[in-house]
């Protein structure tokens, strides 16, 4: 009898150890099937190339749609990808590039040099309202057409003269042309696919939806479920597909950045977007192999919209921008290699030194506030600071709305909205001060300080000056280096001087990664080729 009961209490606690093992993670289960978790850190806006414009969108992208030119990650040379070759002319403006024979589209059908210029045609037409379309003035005649001014697309600088050849010519030499072509909106699409469901120049149109996006990078869309994540699988069709290493990839659009950091401790990605500040120094202090901090040229600022008061007057701008104190952010709140900023182009951009600018003096600022009619903030009513989801956002706004109030007398009153939400709210120019990010889409001064030239499709301050502009256009038509550098300073300085916008800080990509993923190689521009990425238990 006692050896019956024996036995039985042996079968019980066995059975109930089988019922409490520990479940394999989706990590786990992920690294085996060869699927990478990753969090994006917001819903994408869409997955059209030609309208998205946040980081997060891109990751997404850069997973569904090749480019004609892509790099090698860790050198940043130019690679071949939709285009196998291209040659340059020798006054640097005309560019012909030689489209591979085996692209295909995922639906079956060959990538042609035509298709190019058709999407670079639908990028240009003014009724997409795409927001980076004013990149594309570079290309001869783009800008006319985008404009409005003449709608024969044949006046622009892009011709397919065969199936395989495309010939682009530009408006001035841009040393940097090849690496623009890495960004979303130059990405090709298809437009014959689009027009099947709808108008291609329209926003709306459902393209982009599971079963009908077709596109022509390593991975193909399989599930978009909205706010919880998007599956993208291993393409039968992608030209490069052997050296494919990743079956699949889930983005996850979390954006709680506590939530991120405790779904990546509960095994549930393979990668965070970011990281909450209070976890930076005790990881570093205790030499995490999962955490990573990546040079970035990435800056944080406000931008303040000057078509309402009190933001018309330039005193009070640059009264707010005096009255920062960057380095007790940086020193405070901000771990991680973030530097305090008194410049918008971060100065790790080789071949470009920031001109020399006043960040902190908060005596000049409380003149400038008393001149304004406005001494110790006094008649001026509550100003709003707007920004997105994001633990570091919400930390630095709290921040400058105590210095602001303190040393100033300004109310600044806080208000979070969803990213989305954000975003729409910036394209109708429905906000005070918006507090946000830009990062650097090519290995230029040009891709900071374009933004603020009249015509930007990512101004939204409401903010120009026609010197400004004209010193933009002298930029390109100049091609000494040092010259160039010179002039691309006096730019900075007048828009610093402006003060449409405030520099803050500038930015490390601080995130976790799993031991197990493997080939990752980060850039400047925090671009991810998904190519190099495979994952090993």
């Amino acid at each position: 009898m006692r050896f019956a009961v024996s036995r039985l209490s042996l079968a019980l606690i066995l059975l109930l150890g089988a019922g409490c093992a520990k479940r394999e993670s989706i990590v786990a289960r992920g690294t085996r099937d060869g699927v990478l978790h990753f969090s994006i850190g917001s819903e994408p806006s869409d997955l059209d190339p030609h309208t998205v414009v946040a980081l997060a969108d891109a990751k997404v992208m850069s997973a569904l749609f090749e480019p004609l030119v892509t790099f090698e990650p860790g050198t940043l040379a130019p690679k071949p990808a939709l285009a196998e070759r291209w040659e340059i002319s020798a006054d640097g403006l005309t560019y012909t590039f030689h489209v591979r024979a085996d692209a295909k589209w995922s639906n079956g059908e060959t990538v042609t040099a035509q298709d190019c210029a058709d999407s670079w045609h639908r990028i240009l037409t003014p009724s997409l309202a795409a927001p980076y379309a004013d990149w594309f003035y570079l290309l001869r005649g783009a800008e006319a057409f985008h404009k409005g001014q003449t709608k024969d697309f044949s006046t622009v600088g892009v011709v397919a003269t065969d199936a395989r050849t495309l010939v682009v010519t530009l408006t001035h030499p841009a040393p940097y042309f090849l690496q623009i072509l890495l960004n979303s909106p130059w990405r090709p699409v298809n437009v014959r696919s689009i027009a099947a469901l709808g108008d291609p120049y329209q926003r709306g149109t459902p393209w982009t939806q599971p079963g009908h996006l077709v596109s022509s990078g390593p991975f193909v869309l399989k599930e978009w479920s909205a706010h919880q994540s998007i599956l993208v699988e291993k393409s039968p069709t992608y030209w490069d597909r052997a050296h494919v290493r990743l079956n699949a990839i889930r983005f996850y659009p979390i954006d709680n950045i506590d939530a991120e950091e405790r779904a990546y401790r509960a095994g549930q990605l393979h990668v965070t977007w970011a990281l909450p500040l209070s976890k930076v120094l005790p990881l570093q202090r205790e030499k995490s192999p999962a955490l990573r901090i990546d040079p970035i040229m990435q800056t944080f600022f406000f931008r303040l919209n000057v078509r309402r008061p009190p933001f018309d007057d330039i005193r009070i701008r640059r009264a707010l921008a005096l009255s920062i104190d960057r380095q007790t952010l940086a020193d405070k709140i901000l771990p991680g290699g973030r530097q305090p900023a008194s410049s918008f182009v971060p100065p790790i951009l080789k071949g470009y030194t920031p001109p020399a600018h006043a960040a902190y003096d908060l005596a000049t600022a409380q003149q400038l506030l008393a001149d304004s009619g406005h001494a110790g903030g006094k008649g001026l009513p509550p100003v709003e600071i707007l920004y997105n989801n994001s633990d570091i956002l919400r930390l630095v706004a709290e921040a400058i709305q105590q210095m602001w109030h303190r040393d100033l007398g300004i109310d600044a009153r806080l208000v979070n909205q969803e990213y989305k939400v954000v975003m729409a709210s910036r394209r109708a120019g429905d906000f005070q001060i918006l507090l946000g990010d830009w990062t650097a889409d090519y290995l230029d001064a040009t891709t900071f300080l374009d933004l603020w030239r009249h015509d930007s499709g990512n101004n939204y301050t409401g903010w120009s000056d026609p010197a400004y502009d004209a010193l933009a256009d002298r930029v390109n038509a100049t091609a000494d280096p040092a010259a160039r550098a010179a002039l691309l300073a006096q730019e900075e300085s007048l828009v610093l001087d402006a003060a449409p916008i405030i520099p803050i800080f500038f930015n490390t990509h601080v995130y976790l990664l799993q031991p197990a993923v493997k080939g990752w190689q980060p850039t400047p521009m925090d671009h991810t080729d998904f190519r190099y990425v495979w994952l090993e238990p």
